[in-house]
């Protein structure tokens, strides 16, 4: 089955200007997840989709092949799924056949190439329809502030609070990448559809970057973890 990443960086963005190719330890954000998926055994081709030029410019420097974007699909307002469905068109338009679609986030550099390898080899093992990354987490309360600012728990009952190591493990998106079938993203209009599987990933790489604070403790545990001396 042939993979096609597609990864979405649009030239806008609110919480840092210019988010996707700010420098990240000496290159621009968005060259990590292009490289990410050229160093897998699974991933056959790299495209990236914008709406910038000077994106696109930065994406094939590093390897990816390019899609323009249309800018009526390129706002703040503009869905994910939106950007994957005319990327998956354009694509089909001009006679390449996509299996799975890989998705990586790019202001999710913290991931190796192996996750996506095995992941891959998740989703079609178990015959998945869509899968998202994963991290796992023992004890995290959520609570809720109403219309009126009252304060409400969510996933957990406050009044018999169980100890940390009765409290059964619970995953989260982590929105490091996703895999899902192109009929799917057609039928759905949705990322997640049919059989739905994860692949758990280690708990710090589930760190993005969305504020300039962010920058500091991704490359961080960047240098820790994953880059070698």
């Amino acid at each position: 089955m042939k993979v096609d990443a597609i990864i979405l960086a649009r030239g806008g963005s609110k919480g840092i200007l210019g988010k996707n190719t700010i420098d990240f330890l000496g290159k621009p954000l968005l060259a990590w997840t292009i490289e990410q998926c050229l160093r897998t055994r699974s991933v056959d081709n790299v495209w990236v989709s914008s709406d910038s030029q000077m994106i696109l410019d930065v994406a094939e420097t590093y390897g990816a092949k390019t899609i323009k974007r249309p800018a009526d699909i390129s706002g703040d307002e503009a869905t994910s799924e939106s950007g994957w469905l005319h990327a998956i068109e354009y694509l089909e338009d001009n006679n390449t056949k996509i299996d799975i679609v890989l998705a990586p986030q790019v202001t999710s550099p913290l991931r190796e190439p192996k996750d996506i390898d095995l992941a891959i080899e998740v989703f079609k093992n178990d015959r998945l329809d869509s899968l998202f990354s994963s991290s796992g987490v023992d004890d995290l309360y959520y609570w809720h502030i109403d219309c009126n600012g009252v304060l409400n728990s969510v996933n957990y009952d406050y009044t018999n609070r169980k100890r940390r190591q009765d409290i059964q493990q619970q995953i989260i998106e982590n929105g490091s990448f996703y895999l899902f079938k192109p009929e799917i993203l057609k039928k759905e209009n949705n990322r997640f559809g049919g059989k739905i599987g994860h692949y758990a990933m280690e708990f710090w790489k589930m760190f993005e970057i969305d504020h300039a604070d962010d920058v500091r403790m991704c490359s961080a545990l960047m240098q820790e973890f994953l880059i070698e001396d």
